[in-house]
């Protein structure tokens, strides 16, 4: 009984720890994504723009991962799905505006693979019932 209850200890230590990292990924995304929309990623050269890019992109599965619970995958992959296809369609639009299109971009690049994990995760819940 004990050796379960200390189990049971450990399992909510883990999750809430994954919260906390996934709140951070979150946090360091938007706030990655906003700065680097500030600057023309385009003016830095070789492997840095691409350590960039995969760093928000590393980020957006982290936060697929390990921020969202069981009860919040609807509204996430609702509220997710929609801002990668306002990014996309915001990005194009606003052009003619190139700081709030490369912000929509960086956005985009985060959400993109978050809502995809979070999809799947969706796909294999169904698949477990």
């Amino acid at each position: 009984m004990l050796k379960n209850k200390n189990s049971k200890k450990t399992i909510e230590k883990i999750k809430n720890r994954g919260s906390l990292i996934g709140a951070w990924a979150f946090l360091i995304g938007i706030i990655l994504a906003i700065i680097l929309g500030l600057f023309d990623v385009s003016l830095i050269q070789g492997t840095a723009s691409t350590i960039i890019v995969i760093t928000l992109f590393v980020l957006g599965i982290v936060i697929g991962l390990l921020n969202i619970t069981d009860k919040e995958i609807m509204p996430f992959l609702w509220a997710g799905a929609i801002l990668v296809i306002v990014s996309a369609f915001g990005s194009g639009i606003l052009g003619t505006i190139p700081l709030l299109s490369r912000i929509l971009d960086s956005i985009m690049i985060l959400f993109v693979p978050a809502t995809i994990i979070v999809a799947l995760k969706a796909v294999f819940m169904l698949g477990k019932r």
